[in-house]
């Protein structure tokens, strides 16, 4: 195979790989309807029977509210600088929570909506605790009365949700704490006991959630992955599906005495972090009509007559900003997943990351970045350039020995082998910097479309966002044309098929690129442009030198 066949073959290729995703989100079976509030599904929602718990103090056990009653309940908003959330007198569940600091993808006159009561999603913060008696994310908290707000000068903010006393005199109370400049809510119980015996009860703390996908770049076509996650040290990161939680088959960690516990999706995540090295058990079920729920159990300990106990987890949830998230549990970096390219896609998120200090702006530092690959890839590129500039000088001797063997392929590829062997080229000289630049390729994609670091990035001008498409197309354009201007610099395909589609492939990828990240094409018009000028700079020493010598 020629150069040029295999070039097509790479491209032909690289195209199937970047559509596939796209195809297969286009194809998928449409999501059931959203459930009528949260409470239809959580009525009958449990957290599974654990050996932590005995199976008849489980949360499903109590009896649960009707969904009239789930939507009917009372809530309390709360304000703070990172977050305006919404927590119902059901269960003490944070059933909304958005987002201060970044805007909606559709209208940025709103906040981001992560938590959900039904406007797109069911999707809420629960937790309770396992006990005879006890209250659980089903039972009602008597809240506190009006709006309440972080004030100037303070750090954190107390909601207190207090519980009816349980039969036995043991009195329970929520606690809910805000932190400025943060998006962890300590979540937490105060559990007085009255009784005349030693209570021994659990905590659980879950996510409950529908199964349709969030916010993903729908302009690309690009499923992103949504759903529960679970993370230990023995174990690692693991991704569970909606699917395979609804047939028994997700795969994970059930018990640890260490790790936590998430739910993914596009740029944005909500986790529990238990602290410490209590025992703990993960569990993830579907609970109603496309509703889901993944959580931990952990121990209270035994609390004596007359004595009290708390505990208390930090929920996260909020951006995927990788280095706050280093910083707030082991491990929980790992949600902004790059793939199978992560090797690659981490240094280069961090050299964006370092040209973006320097510059101030993500456009350019994309620029800078792709000028690094593109000096770190000079000597293979020249390589390539320099056996594609031999090989256009053989252009004419090629078309007439083509006009010498007609239709006779075998010894029209025998002469052209001959006619390589003897000026010293390599057909395939050219293949290698594209075989190794199509993976940085794809893991600066991949970067470009999972950091929440470049939702709503601006460059300049028209670019008001570098992870959604170009609204005015200008940047596919200059890439269209770029390519063009590559393809004429190329030696001209002897085979007038292969010449043909060469120069139909600027077209394809033009409008390919039209629903593209704008940081992405960016990337591509840059690499393109410096391409041509190092693509010019050999093809013209080249041709200078063979006129000189011939």
């Amino acid at each position: 195979m020629d150069n040029r066949r295999l070039i097509l073959t790479l491209i032909f290729c690289f195209s199937l790989f970047m559509l596939w995703e796209g195809w297969m989100k286009h194809n998928q079976p449409p999501a059931p309807p959203p459930v009528a509030s949260a409470g239809q599904g959580t009525a009958n929602s449990a957290a599974p029977t654990t050996t932590l718990a005995t199976p008849g103090e489980v949360p499903g056990a109590v009896g649960g509210s009707s969904p009239a009653e789930a939507s009917a309940a009372p809530t309390v908003t709360v304000r703070t600088d990172t977050v305006v959330a919404e927590i119902s007198a059901l269960g003490g569940s944070i059933v909304r929570l958005e987002l201060v600091r970044h805007k909606d993808s559709q209208d940025q006159t709103h906040n981001f909506l992560l938590l959900d009561n039904g406007t797109v999603h069911q999707y809420s913060a629960q937790s309770g605790l396992i006990g005879d008696g006890l209250p659980n994310h089903k039972t009602m908290f008597s809240l506190p009365a009006g709006e309440q707000a972080l004030k100037d000068g303070e750090d954190s903010l107390t909601i207190r949700l207090t519980a009816p006393p349980t039969a036995n005199g043991i009195k329970v109370t929520k606690l809910l704490t805000f932190k400025r400049g943060s998006y962890e809510i300590q979540t937490g119980y105060e559990i007085d006991n009255g009784s005349g015996a030693p209570v021994s009860p659990f905590a659980y703390f879950q996510f409950t959630r529908d199964g349709k996908p969030a916010e993903s770049v729908k302009a690309v076509g690009v499923s992103t992955f949504t759903g529960p996650a679970v993370y230990t040290d023995g174990e690692k990161y693991q991704k569970l599906k909606f699917e395979d939680i609804a047939d028994g088959k997700a795969k994970f960690a059930h018990k640890a005495n260490n790790g936590w516990i998430a739910m993914v999706q596009h740029y944005f995540v909500s986790a529990w972090l238990p602290q410490g090295n209590a025992e703990r058990e993960f569990y993830a079920r579907k609970v109603g009509n496309d509703l889901y729920s993944s959580g931990v159990i952990l121990p209270v300990g035994t609390i004596e007559p007359g004595k009290s106990a708390n505990i208390d987890v930090p929920m996260y949830s909020g951006p995927q900003e990788q280095n706050n998230l280093k910083a707030i549990a082991p491990g929980l970096d790992l949600v902004v997943d790059y793939g199978w390219l992560t090797v690659i896609a981490a240094p280069l998120f961090w050299l964006l990351q370092w040209f973006h200090k320097l510059t101030g702006n993500w456009g350019w530092a994309i620029i800078l970045v792709t000028v690094a690959i593109k000096a770190v890839f000079f000597p293979l590129s020249a390589a390539s350039y320099k056996s594609m500039a031999k090989m256009r000088t053989l252009g004419p001797r090629l078309k007439r020995m083509k006009e010498q063997f007609g239709d006779d392929k075998v010894k029209m590829q025998q002469a052209m082998m001959d006619l390589y062997k003897r000026e010293k080229i390599n057909p395939l000289g050219g293949c290698l910097p594209i075989l190794v630049q199509i993976p940085v390729f794809i893991a600066l994609y991949w970067v470009l479309l999972g950091s929440v670091e470049m939702r709503h990035a601006p460059w300049l001008g028209w670019i008001h966002d570098l992870s959604t498409k170009d609204p005015y197309y200008v940047l596919p354009i200059l890439m269209g044309i770029s390519m063009l201007i590559q393809t004429r610099l190329n030696p001209t395909p002897p085979d007038p098929i292969q010449a043909k589609v060469m120069m139909a492939m600027p077209i394809v990828f033009t409008f390919m690129f039209l629903f593209f990240p704008s940081g992405l094409v960016l990337y591509w018009v840059v690499n393109n442009t410096l391409s041509i000028a190092q693509q010019w700079q050999i093809t013209r020493m080249i041709e200078g030198g063979k006129t000189k010598t011939s």
